[in-house]
């Protein structure tokens, strides 16, 4: 049983996805996808758009349609849990669209989610992470800067107690300062042991990030890149995500 199991128990494989089929409704989006994640790890999956990589995420959610296959998180199966209590797990997830609430101040904003697991960093360890945020705490939602809200969004599901982190898209449409700076906090949380999935389409930001990289193409995964290899098959990288 589920309950029975710690999000923090020895494990150096916090995520296994075997064989996952994802669904919309009678769309087939995945087709067999096979990953691996182990404890502490920053891995990327990467792709064209429509490749499938933001459904994967929420497919480890339980927010597609009907799944099949296996997704094993910190040893226990998931496929068939309901999003609420695979969440509990310890998992955060930041998706591409942020949903920052307009009507909330940043402070508010960092301590509306419910904690899923124990641990979470405190609002201060947050504000040192990104002081930014410390200085626009009063601020309303919809006067934060698209960097800020970013921000925003990451240092609410740090709050929560979750260790596995899932997110998407992070480094769209920012200015090349933020992204920098967003690199500098991905590295911190994986010296603090977070364990990191990374949807990403600037593959120049992502690359120095990852110990492995996930090619995704029409929801399956055709190239797996790890760190010692990334110099060597730069060129084909390059072929497949049009960088």
């Amino acid at each position: 049983m589920t309950e029975g199991v710690s999000a923090f128990a020895p494990n150096p494989e916090y995520l296994r996805v075997a064989d996952l089929h994802a669904f919309y409704g009678e769309s087939h989006i995945l087709h067999g996808i096979d990953l691996t994640v182990r404890r502490g790890e920053v891995v990327t999956l990467l792709g064209r758009n429509g490749s499938g990589r933001t459904t994967t995420l929420r497919a480890i959610l339980g927010l597609t349609g009907r799944r099949g296959g296996s997704i094993m998180i910190n040893g226990v199966e998931t496929i068939r849990l309901p999003t609420h209590r695979i969440a509990h797990l310890g998992i955060g997830y930041c998706p591409e669209e942020r949903g920052i609430y307009a009507s909330l101040t940043c402070e508010e904003n960092l301590l509306l989610p419910p904690a899923v697991s124990s641990g979470g960093m405190s609002v201060g360890e947050i504000y040192e992470m990104f002081p930014n945020l410390k200085e626009r705490r009063n601020s309303q939602g919809t006067r934060l800067s698209g960097g800020e809200q970013q921000m925003l969004s990451i240092a609410r599901i740090l709050r929560t107690g979750a260790r596995l982190l899932l997110l998407d898209e992070i480094s769209e449409g920012l200015a090349p300062v933020i992204v920098q700076a967003l690199g500098k906090v991905i590295r911190s949380l994986k010296e603090k042991g977070f364990t990191i999935v990374l949807v990403e389409q600037n593959f120049r930001f992502a690359a120095p990030l990852a110990d492995r990289h996930y090619v995704l193409e029409h929801g399956q995964i055709v190239m797996t890149v790890d760190r010692s290899e990334l110099a060597s098959r730069m060129d084909k990288l390059h072929q497949m995500l049009g960088v």
